[in-house]
């Protein structure tokens, strides 16, 4: 399915079948060859956006899966970069793709974005393709945790798209994928978390704010901008500033 490299009707149904964990763990091998994977026009992008922010120093990308991320921490990172995510099959393949020789440090740890087990260490976080697997109610503690590694002043920074009008087929495929999710999650344990309308601007920026980030934001050249003149695509910068870090 998607390409001869990507997985199977079956396996995708394996997957769906599975824990978010496990699901990831299975579809590992040839997650770079679906959709899924964050394109590289968004990750250009945000590597140019960041240029003219940094450089910093250590780098981490939050649910980096097989590492789509991680090569865009290392153009803009000088001391180390980690990568984390709870999926030990995603990590695997990342360690086989990302060189790790020379400048900066490459690291992978295995950890649950809710409960990271670092210290204030970072100067930046990222996060690519990563919101639709946390429900609403937990992006407090997430971005909380988000906080709690960066150093004084450093940022967390990731994209984020415009919804699709309700005019137009993504908005219907998307809304139907979410509603087929739900009815999945609630015949079946354990759930495998996958919603693609949950993630709203108005309520990211306002959890943001709660969770001690200043937050702004700047429209991603080259998606260009909506009818009603709304970008398509943003770049959430959230600054954290000098108190100290939310647990």
């Amino acid at each position: 399915m998607f390409s001869q490299h990507g997985p199977s009707l079956r396996e995708l149904a394996v997957q769906a079948l599975s824990s978010v964990e496990r699901g990831y763990d299975l579809l590992a091998p040839k997650f770079d060859h679906t959709p899924f994977r964050t394109p590289d026009s968004v990750l250009g992008a945000v590597e140019e956006e960041l240029k003219t922010l940094g450089p910093f120093g250590h780098g981490l990308d939050l649910c980096c899966g097989t590492g789509a991320g991680m090569d865009v921490l290392r153009t803009v990172c000088r001391g180390s970069v980690t990568g984390v995510d709870f999926s030990a099959g995603m990590l695997a393949v990342g360690r086989e793709q990302v060189r790790s020789d020379g400048s900066p440090r490459v690291a992978w740890v295995r950890a649950d974005a809710r409960a990271l087990p670092f210290g204030p260490a970072f100067d930046l976080v990222v996060s690519f393709g990563a919101f639709g697997h946390f429900l609403p109610r937990e992006l407090p503690g997430l971005f909380a945790q988000a906080h709690s590694v960066l150093r004084p002043g450093g940022r967390f920074v990731f994209p984020i798209g415009a919804p699709p009008r309700p005019d137009s087929a993504w908005y219907w495929a998307l809304l139907g994928f979410d509603a087929a999710m739900r009815v999945r999650n609630a015949v079946r344990r354990p759930p495998f978390v996958m919603y693609y309308r949950t993630f709203r601007f108005g309520d990211v920026r306002r959890e943001l704010t709660r969770a001690g980030f200043t937050v702004e934001h700047r429209a991603l050249p080259g998606f260009g901008r909506r009818p009603d003149g709304s970008p398509r695509c943003r770049l959430i910068v959230a600054t954290r500033g000098s108190g100290t870090p939310r647990a």
